[in-house]
């Protein structure tokens, strides 16, 4: 049977000559409010330039499953999600959106970032149309 778990997998990067980017939608999130215990549920959408290695997707589900039944402040829980990704994976750039379903009539996404140290991103090529 799979369990949640706090471990996250990484495999090499299969590019690491290029910067490139690995974008994910978890829609599914849920972890409880500090205050009254009841659910909040958010969309994660990650995004990062991987340098040596990549995070495996069985362990990221199993590792987001893993807050469901924890007390978060929105804030809180996105940057310590953020910080364990990049320890784990060691990126070039990695930004995480947390987008948090209403409660009480407001919605709130927190966006959090981390960069490599020297990293800055390539100009975007612009294409004609």
């Amino acid at each position: 049977m799979t369990e949640p778990s706090k471990s996250l997998e990484t495999f090499p990067n299969p590019a690491p000559e290029r910067d490139y980017a690995i974008r994910m939608t978890i829609p599914e999130f849920s972890c409880l409010c500090p205050k009254t215990g009841q659910p909040d549920f958010a969309t994660l959408r990650l995004e990062y330039v991987p340098d040596g290695l990549c995070v495996e997707l069985k362990s990221l589900k199993l590792y987001v499953w893993s807050y469901r039944d924890q007390g978060a402040f929105h804030e809180a829980v996105t940057n310590r999600i953020l910080g364990d990704l990049a320890r784990a994976t060691m990126p070039r750039f990695m930004r995480l959106t947390a987008e948090f379903n209403v409660r009480g009539g407001i919605y709130t996404t927190v966006v959090a970032e981390h960069r490599a140290p020297g990293w800055t991103a390539m100009a975007p090529v612009e294409l004609p149309q």
